[in-house]
C-alpha cells in the first residue's frame, strides 16, 4: 500500500473496526445438537425427557465414549481416548507407568489424568421449565454413570414387585424426571426418576415415525474419524506434561470422588484453544460424571 492509498483510507473507522470484531471474535465449541438442563445459582434444575430407540439400522440407543481433559505444565489435553474402540492411548499407558509405581503420589497424577466415560442417547425434550423453546425438539444428551444405572435399573428392577422397563420404547416405555442438586459440592442426579410407562405421542406411529427419521446418528459420534491416531495424542501428551511424566499443573482440574482403576484392564470432543474453553468443557464434563 503507497502513501496515496493510506491517505485515501483516512477516516475509515469502519474498516479497521470490523477487522478488530473479526480478532475478537473467539470460537465457539458448543454443538447444539447436545442438550443438558440449565441450573439455577444453587446448582439445581429440573426437566423432563424421553430417552429415543436407536436411530437408523444402529443397534444400540446408547453410544459410550471414553475422554481425556487435564492440565500440564504445556497446556491442556482435551481428546478422545481411543479406548473407546479397543485401541492403545499414549495417556492411558502413561497412567498405567504411574499406577504400577505403588507411590500414592504418581496415583493421584493418573487419577487426574485418568479417562473419563459418558454415554449419549437420542432425547426428546417434554419440558425443559428454563428453556421451553427446547420442547417437543431432538437432541443429543451426554450423560454419567449415575444416570445409566437408573436406565439399568429400570430394565431390570431390584423387587419382584416392579415390572421391568425399556426406557428407549416408544410405546412402553417411560419419561424421565431429571432433578439435578447440589450435594457436598458436587452435582448429584439421585433424585431424578421415571415415571410410569405410557406411549409416547399417545403411540400415533405417524408421529413417531417421524420422531424416530429426525434421530441423530450415535455411530457417528464414535466412528474412527473422530480419534487421533496414537502418534498424534503421544506428540500432544509429551507437549503437554513434557519431558517428565510426573509434570503436573497446580491448577489443574481436581478430581470427583471417584475411584480409578489401573487403565490396563479394560478398553466428539473439540480441542479447547484457550484455558477459558478448557475449564468451561471440563467444568460440564465433571457433572456429567456424576
Amino acid at each position: 500500500m503507497g502513501f496515496s492509498d493510506l491517505k485515501k483510507r483516512s477516516g475509515n473507522v469502519s474498516d479497521l473496526s470490523d477487522k478488530m470484531e473479526k480478532m475478537n471474535d473467539k470460537k465457539s465449541y458448543k454443538d447444539d445438537r447436545y442438550w443438558r438442563p440449565e441450573l439455577d445459582k444453587s446448582s439445581n434444575g429440573y426437566a423432563v425427557i424421553r430417552f429415543l430407540p436407536a436411530a437408523g439400522d444402529e443397534e444400540l440407543p446408547f453410544a459410550r465414549l471414553y475422554t481425556h481433559g487435564f492440565q500440564g505444565k504445556g497446556g491442556w489435553f482435551i481428546e478422545n481416548c481411543p479406548t473407546t474402540l479397543g485401541k492403545k492411548c499414549p495417556v492411558c499407558e502413561g497412567n498405567t507407568e504411574l499406577w504400577n509405581s505403588g507411590l500414592e503420589s504418581d496415583k493421584d497424577i493418573a487419577r487426574i489424568r485418568k479417562r473419563r466415560l459418558s454415554y449419549i442417547s437420542n432425547i426428546l425434550v417434554v419440558s425443559d421449565p428454563t428453556n421451553p423453546q427446547n420442547e417437543g425438539k431432538v437432541f443429543l444428551y451426554k450423560y454419567g454413570k449415575k444416570i445409566f444405572d437408573k436406565i439399568q435399573e429400570s430394565m431390570k428392577p431390584e423387587f419382584e414387585d416392579e415390572s421391568p422397563v425399556d426406557p428407549f420404547d416408544f410405546w412402553k416405555g417411560a419419561n424421565f424426571k431429571l432433578k439435578v442438586r447440589k450435594v457436598a459440592g458436587y452435582i448429584n442426579y439421585d433424585k431424578s426418576e421415571f415415571e410410569a410407562p405410557t406411549a409416547l405421542f399417545d403411540g400415533d406411529d405417524s408421529r413417531l415415525e417421524n420422531l424416530w427419521k429426525s434421530e441423530y446418528s450415535l455411530q457417528d459420534i464414535v466412528a474412527p474419524t473422530e480419534f487421533k491416531s496414537h502418534e498424534d495424542l503421544k506428540e500432544k501428551f509429551d507437549g503437554v506434561i513434557g519431558n517428565d511424566i510426573r509434570s503436573t499443573q497446580d491448577d489443574s482440574f481436581t478430581e470427583t470422588a471417584e475411584n480409578i482403576e489401573p487403565e490396563t484392564t479394560t478398553v466428539s470432543t473439540p480441542a479447547a484453544e484457550t484455558e477459558e474453553d478448557a475449564l468451561s468443557f471440563f467444568n460440564k464434563l465433571a457433572a456429567d460424571d456424576e
